[in-house]
């Protein structure tokens, strides 16, 4: 069967994205994205981590027996994952203290392992690197947007502290909002993660929901099946 790779990047950037629609993640998700540059440090070490073990679980599938295919799916994802931890103490080593355990806690994150059981082990490499590709990054979409509407909200900034992620050519990036902003203490605890997942989670279901009736309106409606007169001969008792 020839593979869809439309279907494969429309499934993890929108129809089946991990965190909106499968909710998977949901963890590290509300807990690292009260900044953008928390959340984007998370989602890009996700992205390589997803890239990596689907290209390796698809390319191995086939010598893997079922009866030890989750305990070697973890020792994959965590070997990409260990690379990811000695990358980020090496070159950025304040936001892997402020990431803190999850990092490490990626090889149990849910994303990772529900593809590579689902996806990864049962497809061929091509279509398994698209789909780690987006599947992060639909996954890291949903954790900056959350991450910039709780800096906002919380700390009345944008971009703040970006020269932990991307170097000393960030320092420049960040934009004050709010002038003498006190913050809004609730943005930026778990609490808020909770609403702000919740209120990006209604607006994909509202935005579905539109697309699904243009789609009605665009398809032209069946033709009304047509009433057949019915000659009836002879006597009816």
């Amino acid at each position: 069967m020839a593979t869809d790779y439309k279907k494969i990047t429309l499934d993890g950037l929108w129809d089946n994205n991990p965190a909106l629609v499968q909710l998977l993640g949901l963890c590290p998700l509300l807990a690292v994205t009260g900044t953008v540059v928390n959340a984007l440090g998370l989602g890009i070490a996700s992205i390589l981590v997803l890239i990596g073990s689907n290209l390796t679980i698809s390319m191995f599938r086939k010598f893997v027996p079922d009866s030890v295919r989750l305990p070697v799916f973890v020792m994959i994802i965590a070997s990409f994952v260990t690379c990811i931890e000695l990358l980020m103490q090496a070159f950025t080593y304040e936001l892997y203290t402020i990431l803190g355990i999850f990092i490490p806690l990626i090889v149990t994150n849910c994303a990772i392992m529900g593809r590579a059981d689902a996806f990864a082990c049962k497809n061929p490499v091509g279509a398994s690197l698209l789909d780690g590709v987006m599947m992060g990054i639909g996954f890291t979409a949903v954790l900056a947007i959350l991450g910039a509407m709780r800096e906002i909200l919380g700390l009345g900034t944008l971009f703040a502290d970006m020269q932990l992620l991307f170097g000393p050519m960030a320092e420049s990036w960040k934009i004050v909002l709010i002038d003498d902003y006190t913050g809004f203490l609730f943005a930026i605890l778990p609490p808020g993660a909770f609403v702000g997942m919740g209120l990006l989670i209604a607006l994909k279901n509202i935005i579905d929901a539109r697309l699904e009736e243009r789609r009605k309106e665009a398809t032209p409606a069946a033709p009304a099946a047509e009433s057949k007169r019915v000659r009836v001969t002879g006597n009816i008792s």
